[in-house]
């Protein structure tokens, strides 16, 4: 079994970032493959760089659909999801949408972090595409990379039960934060993988009867 990673962005050390942490995830039980968007920008701030990231991205799914068994899109904001979900029916999960609903298995309710507030109310529009409304203690902004302090307000103030890392580049800071919380921090890559390589295993994905239905 193998699953492809899409990196909506051009960062280079992010990929990487994301690529060792699924390796060392899927430790030889799967192969996982982290590849750039080629017409992503280096960062994915606005609507228009998840526009600017999307020809690339459904070219990497359809270039690599005869060879993998599922895809993850590695950006917490889940762009271009949809689109990705139409073009196959192969399994397509996006890392917010995974590390959200995973974190409403683990505790009563969850905090995400952030890494800029400019991001903050995509966060909040995903929560209630997600109808994930009433489970959502709050959304943390990490200030100056102190990301242990926003995780202790989240848990102190907000009544946070799980922390989720809310964007691909805090990839591998999970284990860190979770031994010195003592809650669970969930990261983004990880829940992704944990979610398409069981659906790919189980042999389902990506339903056409309405929703997805390219025709």
């Amino acid at each position: 079994m193998k699953i492809l990673i899409i990196n909506p962005n051009s960062n280079p050390k992010m990929t990487k970032a994301i690529a060792r942490t699924a390796r060392d995830f899927s430790a030889g039980a799967f192969d996982v493959e982290c590849l750039s968007s080629p017409t992503g920008p280096r960062f994915i701030e606005t609507y228009e760089d998840e526009m600017r990231s999307a020809p690339g991205m459904a070219a990497l799914v359809r270039e690599n659909e005869r060879s993998v068994d599922g895809y993850i899109v590695a950006c917490h904001c889940d762009p271009n999801l949809d689109l990705l979900k139409e073009i196959t029916a192969k399994p397509v999960v996006g890392i917010g949408e995974a590390s959200m609903k995973m974190a409403t298995l683990l505790g009563h309710k969850f905090s995400v972090l952030s890494s800029t507030r400019h991001s903050v109310p995509n966060k909040e529009a995903l929560v209630r595409k997600y109808h994930l409304e009433g489970l959502l203690a709050s959304i943390r902004v990490v200030e100056r990379g102190d990301y242990l302090r926003a995780s202790r307000l989240a848990m102190d103030e907000d009544g946070a039960e799980v922390v989720v890392l809310g964007c691909a580049g805090m990839t591998g800071l999970d284990k860190k934060l979770t031994g010195k919380l003592g809650i669970p921090v969930l990261d983004g890559v990880v829940c992704g993988l944990i979610i398409a390589s069981g659906l790919a295993r189980y042999g389902v994905g990506t339903s056409k009867a309405r929703r997805y239905n390219p025709k």
